[in-house]
This record gives C-alpha cells, sequence and structure tokens, in this order.
C-alpha cells in the first residue's frame, strides 16, 4: 500500500522543490495499516507561504528566501496543532503552529534564554523544559514566554529528560549523571513551586536501579515509564517513586534494545521507544509485549527513514512525532483513521 504525495523540503539545499514520493505504512502490506507517514518538518518553509514581498525579493534577487528551521534538534512534545522541538544547536524550543502555519523560537532571550535544551514536555498550559547546561528546569506558557524556572546544579548533574505528572504537581527529572559518578537517578520536584521533593534510585543494574537513563514518560495514572539505556530496559515506576517492574533486554531482535533513547505513551498505555541503533520505533503494550515498529535506518534521508533518532512523542488525536537529529526533522505519523492537518493535505 502506497500513496504518492508531492512536498516541498525546501530546507534541504539539495533536494528539488517538489517530488512525488511514497508515503510508507505500518505495519506493511499485507497485514492491516495502523498508521501512515503524513508530513516532516525540517523549516518553516514546511508550513508557511511566503509572502508576496518575500516572493518578490526571491524573483529580483534570483536566491531563495532563507527559512528558519532546525539545527539539532533533539526532543519534541505535541499539542493541538503545535509542536514544540528543542533544539541543543540555536539553544532554542523551535515551535510549528501547524494550524496558523507559523513557525516561532523560544527561550533565546531574558530570563528564560536557554544553553542545552533537552527533554520537554507539556502540562496544564506551561512547557517544562530541561536545560542541561544550566542545570535547570524552565517552565513557558503555551506562547513562549517565561514563567518560572527551578532546580540547580545541587540537584542534578546532568538534567536530560522531563516528564510531568498528569495527577499531580510532581515534575520528574531524569539526571543521566556521567561515568565517575553514581547521580543516574530521577529527581523530583514540585513543578508549581519548584520545592525539590526527592531523589528516586541510583546507579546499578538492579530492579530499582539505573545506568545512564535517558528519557521518561508518564500515563495518565501518574505511572513512569524511564529508559534505562545502560542496562538496555524500559523501567515502571509508581507516581510515589516505587518500582513496578521492566521490560526488554540487549540484543538486535525486534523487542530487544541497542541503542534506546525517547520515550513516549498514548491514551491506551502502549509504550513507544526509539532505538538510534536500530533507526526505528517499536511500540509495546503496557505488558511490554511488542506490536510493530515504525521506521528504518537510512543513510539517506526520506519518509519514515532515520539516522539518529532521539526525541518522540504522542498527542491526543495519536499522531507520532519522531525527531531524528542527523537529518535535522520531525517526522509526523499519523494513524490511518485520522485525516490529515489541512496543510499536509493531498
Amino acid at each position: 500500500m502506497a500513496v504518492c504525495v508531492s512536498l516541498a523540503l525546501s530546507a534541504c539545499s539539495t533536494s528539488p522543490d517538489n517530488f512525488a514520493i511514497v508515503k510508507p505504512v505500518f505495519p506493511p502490506p499485507p497485514a492491516e495499516a495502523r498508521f501512515i507517514y503524513e508530513a516532516s518538518l525540517l523549516s518553516s518553509s514546511n508550513i508557511a507561504e511566503p509572502s508576496f514581498g518575500d516572493r518578490l525579493r526571491e524573483v529580483a534577487t534570483g536566491s531563495r528566501i532563507s527559512a528558519s528551521g532546525l539545527a539539532k534538534p533533539y526532543g519534541v512534545v505535541a499539542n493541538q496543532g503545535r509542536v514544540y522541538v528543542t533544539d541543543t544547536q540555536q539553544r532554542a524550543i523551535v515551535m510549528f503552529d501547524l494550524i496558523n502555519r507559523q513557525v516561532k523560537m523560544i527561550g533565546t532571550e531574558g530570563r528564560g534564554k536557554l544553553l542545552k535544551p533537552l527533554g520537554i514536555d507539556i502540562k496544564d498550559q506551561e512547557i517544562f523544559v530541561a536545560d542541561n547546561t544550566a542545570k535547570r528546569i524552565v517552565v513557558f506558557d503555551l506562547e513562549g514566554n517565561f514563567l518560572r524556572a527551578f532546580g540547580s546544579k545541587n540537584n542534578f548533574e546532568r538534567p536530560v529528560g522531563i516528564a510531568a505528572d498528569p495527577t499531580s504537581n510532581k515534575v520528574y527529572v531524569v539526571d543521566t549523571g556521567g561515568l565517575e559518578t553514581e547521580s543516574h537517578n530521577l529527581v523530583v520536584f514540585n513543578g508549581k513551586t519548584g520545592e525539590f521533593l526527592q531523589t528516586i534510585g541510583t546507579r546499578g543494574k538492579g530492579a530499582d536501579e539505573f545506568n545512564i537513563p535517558l528519557q521518561m514518560t508518564a500515563a495518565n495514572d501518574g505511572t513512569l515509564y524511564v529508559v534505562d539505556s545502560g542496562n538496555f530496559r524500559v523501567q515502571r515506576i509508581s507516581k510515589e517513586g516505587n518500582f513496578i517492574g521492566h521490560f526488554g533486554s540487549i540484543g538486535r531482535q525486534s523487542g530487544q534494545f541497542s541503542r534506546p533513547k525517547g520515550i513516549a505513551i498514548d491514551k491506551d498505555n502502549n509504550i513507544y521507544v526509539v532505538d538510534t541503533a536500530f533507526g526505528n520505533v517499536q511500540i509495546f503494550n503496557p505488558e511490554g509485549n511488542l506490536l510493530l515498529h515504525i521506521g528504518e535506518r537510512a543513510t539517506s534521508g526520506g519518509p519514515a527513514k532515520f539516522s539518529l533518532p532521539a526525541g518522540i512523542d504522542v498527542d491526543e488525536t495519536g499522531r507520532i512525532y519522531i525527531v531524528d537529529q542527523f537529518f535535522r526533522k520531525v517526522d509526523i505519523i499519523r494513524p490511518i483513521d485520522q485525516k490529515p492537518f489541512k496543510i499536509f493535505e493531498d
């Protein structure tokens, strides 16, 4: 099953303005398709119509108008047609507004200036960002206005991932530590007041330990799922901080992990895990059994092709947003029964 569509990818200087692509579906035939590739976000040229003045300048100068876009994306969160992507090279959040067809940079100045934004989450109309270099959590409203910040080098060494508890004011931060430290754990704050609450876990291979944890996500009941990358597994933790169990093991087979990195969860509590070595996303049911995978590793870009996938999110419609650092993009994969965003309609 394949669908051809003309898609502008003018952020890639070597790409033609328009070309026919095949929209892959997942799982592939002969299985019944559940997801279909929708679009890729690279820059403002993917969603914003150039103004009449821009077109005139392009004709007059013979050069393409520069577009704001992604340089080294890492984390992603999507909400109501807006896609917020952390970009470590630009030291900012790039917001793609798919409804109003706008792109905006967040966290580039003032008290909310970011140094190395990585993990990102949204709760109660607020954006929570883990700043790895500044060693703090920065909070913005959905328009990108700075609200507050909390945490410091006294709380963690290398904050990487973040998840806001849907059932309380708790915000959980993944501290990935370092080779010479035991600070491989979760740090818990009150997301409203910034008060430090507790630390969960330590370095190790045991049932209640981590080795280079990277990203995390929270289910609707507050259960946490943490990518324990150095132990090649996903750990389940209750919202009270108690370890429930884990799934996954090291290997090259489906359902195993080689370099697990990003993680997300949908409304049915299915868990989506990015594996950088596999170049794909594996989807597990709540019991940790593999359902299917999306994408494949590739040396050249294309729909659902990845070289260095990192962050992932699943929005309220079931759409999957997958960041690839090497190809500097976010691929959008939608459920087969969902209508495409208006700007991506064929």
